[in-house]
């Protein structure tokens, strides 16, 4: 599955660095946290951190510009492509 979100552009820049710090991509990233988050196992695996949980849980509190409106797919990468 590949879920579309949208984040606002500091949180996203937040994670990006978070994940070159950890030497792992962005989506590798955030399939750990979340894997974490829901006491699930990794791909290869192993149990995730309870860590990384917490780290997720702070970039989701960051407030999007969204105004909590749902934003289609088609307009999430309208003049993007």
């Amino acid at each position: 599955m590949n879920p579309t979100i949208s984040v606002d552009d500091e949180t996203l820049g937040r994670a990006r660095a978070l994940a070159r710090q950890r030497g792992v991509s962005l989506q590798d990233l955030l399939r750990r946290m979340l894997a974490s988050l829901v006491g699930s196992r990794t791909a290869n695996g192993t149990a995730g951190t309870a860590g990384t949980a917490d780290e997720l849980m702070g970039l989701l509190k960051t407030a999007g510009n969204s105004a909590g409106a749902p934003i289609a797919r088609r307009d999430a990468y309208e003049g993007r492509v």
